[in-house]
Order: structure tokens, then sequence, then C-alpha cells
């Protein structure tokens, strides 16, 4: 008995249709997940301990924090900075398949490239740029630590420039240190800012420094836009510290590591063991005054230091918003708005008593 055969019936068109539009997808999804994107990741970077060693260029152990031996005392525990990776840039853009991981990383967050790369500088101007902030940083911390130990650290404001059409114009030059306003010695920017802002625009008086010798000034104070006084002029602050610092860190820029930078030193310069032997981390910038400002990232750099085993992180209060229900589990945050609170806090963790700190979710 012979077979048949049969004819083959098409495919209705519907599932030809439905079939070819989703072959279409995902080649369009394909090739959309290798497309550059205008995004870049932010990811916990390392952690350094400021009051442990670090590798030099050489690739030898040196401390992080190094001040001359009869002024150096033991430290246990950490008194850790914290650092974020950047991923992807201008140059080398991140695809959509690249971005996907970070999606449901807590980690890690998706950013808009322009917020870390403003459109016409490049990979090389902003590591330059960094650079120079913790340079600044550092400075700031020393300044500030120094201090708080009863240091005289004296300033030099310096003139970097004149702004167009500044008011000093002709009575102040770029390289004048500023010594003094109205007859009373300035030893920061904030001083010499509150004492153009007495003024209420009349004429200021100052006395300067200029190749080595004293010149007086006066100069008749414009009102910006916010209604503040200015002297139209860009300055530069060092600091001139009594005992001999060195920080070494490579390849760390920015200036949110000063708060940590001015713990280490004040521990480092300190007898006793600051920390009780507990491992804290914690970020935020410092002015010379002991003041802790906001940063970036500050919740990739969570998780960074509970990564890397800290019990405790000092966050500034100005960033409190961006770390209530984003903090790992097992890491007490603590909140701080001046070097004064930074230190309180570590000696209290010291003694035990950390349940009584300030957190992000104090009212």
């Amino acid at each position: 008995m012979s077979e048949i055969p049969q004819e083959s019936r098409p495919w209705p068109r519907r599932v030809v249709a439905g079939s070819v539009a989703l072959i279409v997808a995902l080649v369009a999804l394909l090739v959309m997940s290798f497309l550059p994107t205008d995004y870049v990741l932010q990811r916990p970077g390392p952690v350094y301990n400021t009051i442990g060693t670090v590798e030099d260029a050489a690739g030898e152990d040196v401390p992080l924090i190094e001040v001359p031996d009869d002024e150096a005392h033991e430290t246990s525990g950490s008194l850790s900075l914290t650092t974020v990776e950047v991923v992807g840039n201008r140059e080398h853009p991140l695809s959509w398949i690249e971005l996907a991981s970070a999606w449901f990383d807590r980690a890690r967050a998706i950013i808009p490239i322009d917020a870390v790369f403003p459109e016409g500088q490049t990979s090389e101007q902003r590591d330059a740029q960094n650079q120079a902030a913790m340079t600044d940083s550092q400075s700031e911390a020393e300044a500030a630590a120094l201090r708080l130990l009863g240091y005289d650290v004296p300033a030099d404001i310096r003139v970097v420039s004149l702004t167009e059409g500044s008011p000093s114009e002709g009575a102040v030059h770029e390289g004048d240190l500023i010594r003094a306003v109205d007859g009373e010695p300035v030893e920061d920017v904030a001083e010499l800012r509150a004492a153009i802002a007495a003024s209420d625009g009349g004429s200021v008086a100052l006395t300067l420094e200029r190749d080595g010798e004293q010149t007086d000034a006066s100069v008749d104070p414009e009102q910006l836009d916010d209604g503040s006084w200015a002297i139209g002029a860009l300055l530069s602050v060092s600091y001139v510290n009594p005992i001999d610092i060195a920080i070494q860190l490579n390849d760390v820029g920015g200036p949110s590591a000063g708060t940590m930078f001015a713990l280490g030193i004040i521990d480092t310069l300190t007898p006793g063991e600051m920390t009780g032997g507990a491992h804290i981390a914690g970020t935020g910038t410092i002015t010379a005054e002991g003041e802790v400002g906001p940063i970036g990232g500050i919740r990739q750099k969570l998780y960074g230091a509970s990564g890397a085993g800290s019990e405790f992180f000092l966050a500034p209060a100005a960033n409190c918003d961006e770390v209530v229900g984003h903090v790992p589990s097992g890491l007490q945050v603590v909140k701080i708005e001046t070097l004064d609170d930074a230190v309180a806090a570590v000696e209290a963790i010291a003694e035990g008593e950390e349940s009584d700190l300030p957190s992000c979710a104090t009212t």
C-alpha cells in the first residue's frame, strides 16, 4: 500500500509576522548592546589605611603618613580613606551591555558622563585636576590636624591672578602675599573674606608682601551677583607647618580624603592608640579650620569600606540624604560636621560608646 504525500501547510501570517518581529528586535538589541553610551560607572575603589603602609613607586612598603621618628607614636586598628573608581570615559565610552551589570548591583551607580567628564575635558586633564585637588586636600588636612593639636600654623595667602576688570588692578600684583586687612592680620581665606565683607563696599587697606618687602594698597571691593564683596583676585593658600609631614599615596586624586588624612595625622602624632583597635573608615573634605564638607560617590564608598572589613564609617552630615537606606549590613555610619566631631567619634568608638553617636537617621 503506497502512501499519499501530503502538502505542507504554510505558517499562519500571524506567526510569520511575530517571528520576523522577534528576530528584528533581537538583532536591534544585539546591535544596541554594543553601541557607546553617554554614561559611566562608579564602583567601590581601593581602601587605604592612613595609619598603615602603602606601596611606593618602587614597590616598597612605606608609611602612608610619615612624621619624624621623635614625633611618631604607635597606632592600632585602622583609619581608612575610601575611594571610587570610574569605569569609562569620553575616549573609551561604555556600551549598553557593559552598563547592564550595574542595574542590579547596589554597590555601583550609573552616572551621566557629563557629571564626571565635562564637555571638552580629556581624561588627562581630569586626572591633573584631581591630583591638584589631592595636593590641596593634604595641605588643608595637615594644617587642620596641627591646629587642633594646638600648633601655630600660619598661612601664606598668595595672589595667583586678577580677574578681568578687577578692582585690585594696579594696586595688587600677581605673586603678592596678603598679610593683613585694615591692620588686622589674616591667616586664612575665611578671615580675609570676612574682613572684606565687613567693609560693606568701603575701601579696604591691604598689607602686602611683595618680593620680600612690605607694601600697602587700598582697594574698593566690587559686589558680586550673590551680594557678597570681593577684591577680584584668585588666591592660593599654603601653610607653614612646624612639623615635617609626608603623605605618600600614589594614583589617588580628589579632595575627599582630607578628613581621614587629618585623623591619621592626629593619631600618629599623639600618644596612645586613638582607635582602640577598631576599624574605622570615612570620607569628607576638610578645611584648615576643621570644617568637613560633602563628597561624591558616598554609596560606593560605604560598600568599599564594608568590603574592606570596616565596622564604622564617618560620613559628612551634608551627605546624609544619600546615606539613609543605603548602608551595608554590619556598618555603623556616624555623621560629622567638623574635625572635632570626627575625633570625638573615634575616641567614643575606642571607649565602646558608639551607640550614643549621631547617625544620618538622627533628626
